[in-house]
């Protein structure tokens, strides 16, 4: 690491030579690889731009100039480069590096981007708030990014301002899985000429410097040259049609080109886009043979490529996997059942299905939203989509929620992967929302199974004639069932169910936090027997599995009103508006007046860390909940609850 070593911020890279900057790229690339070897993050993208975020902080005089990040996993170089190669073995561990950009951490990240899609419509907000202040704004779109709608959105609001922006555009063909559409396929097909780009480019800077280049004039000449390019190349170009100067494609793993064409790009007025091919991965060839696996490949061997696979030989399956398996099973006797997801088969296992029945699944690309409506429509002429969202990413979709699917009642099973708490990518992650914003909301169905077995019975419940449109929200990870195949029987629509009889305290939970209150009720019990107990005896502990958010199990709602004084609620969604907040509601328009303890995220984002590490801090892990038991049980008079 002969050049790395001596860089700090970027303004000791600029200190080198051009001819300095290959080697410099490969030592980043080693770095990043050795890494992520023993302290596993989002590979292969990061690999993907090393060029170019090499280039970028090359010619661009940042932070004062503002580069704003898409996905933001490809963005582990440009920590590197900006100040944090020192603690980048910290990254995505609790109390250290952010898993993405964000400004909080330092005033190279010009904007958080742990979703995808937003960075053109933040980097046209930054360009006309800096406008008076002469900064460049650069935003880097990719890694499937350019199928969102928020970046036509943005790419729309571009075309008609007044900026100077440019837009880069990583293709690499992929998401997490092979990006897909449209206009991936669009952009496979785009050409450019190079000798065009460059003789329009030195006249553009000609009419300029005589001023003839005034801004009614460049749009003329840009429309004009688009035109009779057009008419030459028999090829319509999108971007240059919204007139948007567009540049490309080019390769991106050139660093010394990239360096020369983006100078030149630099000091060009109006809005551009940069076209740029990229290999996800590129350098290390394990990335390069297998990038959905080195997406993010956990811990492996940096020297042959081997991964460090933990044998979850006899764990219980992944909650993704049990949906994926069922799913299957499911449409094999479902005829009308269809599987939708945005970009995201393999993470939640849809891969399953769509190896065995392509024609009835639908990779849409990053474009949650669009999968929601996709889903109602086929639901309308009579189909049973199961339409697999991230918790978090679905918040994108809420709107067509409401109105696409919830109004019309359709049936689309709508399943929240990722629900809770989601371990090291932290608060943009997190699937802390969907009940509390979903309860609201007229004719759904919202159910979390506690385990594997529920979670069958729940699919198999809302594909049943008429159910409406269903939500089942689980989350990452392993369940508790290593036998989790069990018969697909239906489960009546807001029915709970009592786990534990007792007379001092009820503990309703809903969903996979049920097994750790269990855990936790066995822990009250076991203490209370132990020779340090005090003298208060032993609590007896009711438990109840909720099930369903709405409706609502009224019944066992009011045996739980007429029966305890005290109650704990448990949730891994924020307390405010969730399902503690529901029972709270409920039991005050019933008359109940119990004493009620809501467990559940706080008011605040939660950042990353390992989960059972996050679950302590905000107190939902066993000995938290143990805890809160006890002292509902036995206060201590210091305490007033």
């Amino acid at each position: 690491m002969e050049l790395l070593q001596d860089i700090k911020y970027p303004e000791d890279l600029r200190k080198l030579s051009v001819d300095q900057l290959p080697l410099l790229c490969q030592e980043l690339r080693e770095d990043i690889v050795k890494e992520l070897s023993v302290n596993p993050g989002h590979l292969a993208s990061s690999l993907g731009v090393v060029e170019l975020t090499v280039a970028l902080h090359y010619v661009y005089d940042t932070p004062n100039d503002r580069i704003v990040w898409d996905v933001g996993h490809q963005a582990y170089g440009h920590k590197i480069l900006t100040g944090r190669r020192e603690r980048f073995s910290t990254n995505r561990k609790l109390g250290g590096l952010k898993p993405f950009p964000s400004p909080e951490e330092s005033e190279y990240d010009t904007f958080m981007c742990g979703h995808a899609s937003n960075s053109i419509s933040a980097a046209l907000g930054m360009a006309i708030a800096d406008k008076d202040k002469h900064r460049h704004v650069v935003a880097v779109i990719g890694d499937g990014a350019m199928s969102g709608g928020l970046a036509y959105e943005g790419l729309n609001n571009v075309s008609s301002s007044d900026n100077d922006i440019l837009i880069i555009l990583n293709d690499n063909n992929m998401s997490i899985d092979r990006a897909v559409g449209g206009m991936q396929e669009y952009l496979l097909s785009l050409n450019t000429n190079e000798t065009y780009n460059a003789l329009r480019f030195r006249l553009t800077r000609w009419l300029h410097k005589v001023g003839l280049m005034e801004d009614d004039r460049r749009r003329g000449l840009i429309r004009l040259t688009n035109a009779v390019k057009s008419a030459i190349s028999h090829q319509q170009n999108v971007f240059e049609g919204m007139d948007i100067r567009y540049f490309g494609p080019f390769n991106g793993h050139d660093v010394k080109e990239l360096v020369r064409i983006l100078r030149q790009l630099k000091g060009m007025k109006g809005p551009k886009l940069l076209h740029l091919h990229t290999q996800k991965g590129h350098g290390y060839a394990p990335a390069e043979k297998d990038v959905t696996v080195w997406h993010a490949p956990g811990k492996f061997d940096p020297e042959t490529g081997e991964r460090l696979v933990d044998n979850y030989k006899d764990f219980p399956p992944r909650f993704q996997d049990v949906f994926g398996k069922t799913l299957l099973e499911l449409a094999r006797q479902n005829p009308k059942i269809v599987g939708v997801t945005p970009a995201m088969p393999t993470g939640c296992s849809m891969n399953i299905m769509m190896k065995e029945m392509p024609e009835r699944t639908f990779d849409v690309g990053i474009a949650e939203g669009h999968a929601v409506t996709f889903s109602g429509g086929m639901a309308k002429e009579g189909l049973l989509p199961f339409c697999n969202i991230y918790s978090a990413f679905a918040q994108r979709a809420y709107d067509n929620i409401i109105h696409d699917v919830a109004i019309l009642r359709l049936n689309v099973v709508i399943c929240l992967d990722r629900a809770g708490l989601v371990g090291e990518d932290g608060p943009t992650h997190h699937g802390a929302f969907d009940m509390a914003a979903l309860r609201p909301i007229p004719h759904l169905t919202i159910a979390s199974p506690m385990d594997e077995h529920e979670l069958r019975r729940l699919m198999y419940t809302a594909q049943l004639p008429d159910k409406g449109p269903f939500v089942i929200r689980y989350p990452r990870g392993h369940g508790s069932r290593v036998d989790w195949r069990c018969e697909l029987e239906e489960i009546p629509v807001g029915k709970g169910r009592r786990l534990r009889k007792g007379t001092d305290v009820a503990v309703v939970t809903i969903g996979p936090i049920g097994v750790t209150a269990a855990e936790a009720i066995d822990a009250c019990l076991t203490s209370s027997h132990s020779p340090e107990a005090d003298a208060t005896g032993v609590p007896s502990i009711a438990h109840y599995d909720l099930r369903f958010l709405k409706p609502l199990d009224e019944d066992m709602l009011h045996e739980i009103g007429r029966q305890f004084k005290k109650i704990i609620t448990i949730e891994d969604g924020v307390r405010n508006g969730g399902m503690g907040s529901a029972v709270l509601e409920w039991m005050n328009e019933h008359g109940y007046t119990p004493v009620i303890r809501r467990l559940g995220l706080p008011d605040e984002f939660v950042e990353h860390g390992k989960v059972s590490e996050l679950q302590a801090i905000v107190g939902i892990d066993r000995d938290s909940i143990r805890n809160a038991i006890m002292e509902l049980c036995h206060p201590s008079p210091q305490r007033q609850l």
